[in-house]
């Protein structure tokens, strides 16, 4: 089981490490740790939990180091299980953390706990009750206490190029979709594709999760994944699942799967997001909308409102906004 607790090497100096997250179904995530002369380079971090923690300080001493010996976190994107850890252990330690300029504004918006972004989305998608629901779970508590002990400001802000470390180099290639400031990175090499969330070997990331979404998340995404595409066929190193031979053969898969749920949504196009949402089947299993839990109908609303977008845009359907709620229609 690509979860289980360890270090497991992936190619010559990079070890995979499976770190666990709370309640979630995607079981874990994977960090890498990365040795660069006598230190690591690690990317993704984890969830600033101390289950997590603790293993991830065990899979280190397999390797004969300790958190002392990671020279700095590049983080792929600044959702919670991959940008937290990083945050708790630079207050420890003092290590240098780098994150995707593009994800400075939410970072900010996270910061500074402004209004919630989904609310206001769901509303405009057609699921008020779902957006009242939403606030009484997620808001419960102080909210704003809570994002300023989670998150600050990396110490550097990644742009596209060559990184060059101690005895490699690692070029960052930002891939918006999944989020707006989404990077992957390759290294040339050692021919190994780290992908964070952008391309997963068995599921389909979310898509414009975050708190602010932009006009066409999934246009974003699915030019990101030709641009993915464009790279060297490398061994896909993902942020959730195990490691898989060859990028381009799963980027394959995402482009198809995106242009069959596109010619999917168009034949159950319903009025709103919410409505076109219930009438389709969700995850492997194909399950019914309203059997899924409140976090995941949040994310099957935006992901349908996501694909009714581009239909929108390539001119196959129409969208209106009658009092304030988006509307398609073929």
């Amino acid at each position: 089981m690509w979860s289980e607790p360890g270090a497991f090497e992936v190619a010559p100096g990079v070890h995979r490490i499976p770190l666990p997250l709370p309640n979630d179904g995607l079981r874990a995530v994977n960090v890498y740790a990365v040795e660069d002369g006598d230190g690591l380079v690690m990317v993704d971090s984890g969830w600033a939990l101390d289950e997590a923690k603790d293993q991830l300080e065990a899979a280190l001493g397999t390797l004969g180091k300790g958190f002392e010996d990671i020279r700095r976190f590049l983080v792929t994107h600044v959702h919670r299980d991959h940008f937290t850890m990083a945050v708790s252990l630079r207050r420890l330690f003092g290590t240098k953390v780098g994150l995707g300029l593009g994800e400075q504004p939410s970072l900010r918006h996270l910061m500074r706990a402004q209004e919630d972004g989904n609310v206001a989305d769901l509303r405009k998608w057609g699921a008020s009750e779902l957006a009242e629901l939403w606030i009484k779970v997620m808001h419960h508590g102080d909210r704003g206490a809570a994002a300023l002990r989670d998150y600050e400001e990396p110490d550097e802000w990644l742009e596209r190029g060559v990184l060059d470390l101690e005895h490699r180099k690692l070029e960052i290639v930002p891939t918006p979709g999944h989020t707006r400031g989404h990077v992957v990175f390759v290294d040339h090499g050692a021919k190994v594709l780290f992908s964070g969330d952008h391309v997963l070997p068995h599921i389909t990331p979310s898509i414009g999760f975050e708190p602010l979404r932009p006009e066409l998340p999934l246009g974003d995404y699915l030019s990101s994944l030709r641009l993915t595409r464009e790279l060297p066929d490398l061994k896909l190193l993902p942020a959730h699942g195990p490691v898989t031979d060859s990028s381009h053969a799963r980027v394959d898969e995402l482009l198809d799967f995106h242009e069959q749920r596109l010619e999917e949504i168009h034949r159950a196009v319903s009025g709103t997001a919410f409505e076109t949402a219930r009438k389709i089947g969700w995850t492997r299993r194909q399950r019914r909308f309203d059997d899924l839990d409140m976090f995941n109908q949040v994310l099957a609303v935006g992901e349908t409102a996501a694909h009714l977008d581009v239909l929108v845009e390539r001119g196959e359907l129409t969208r209106t906004a009658p009092a304030g709620v988006l509307e398609y229609s073929a």
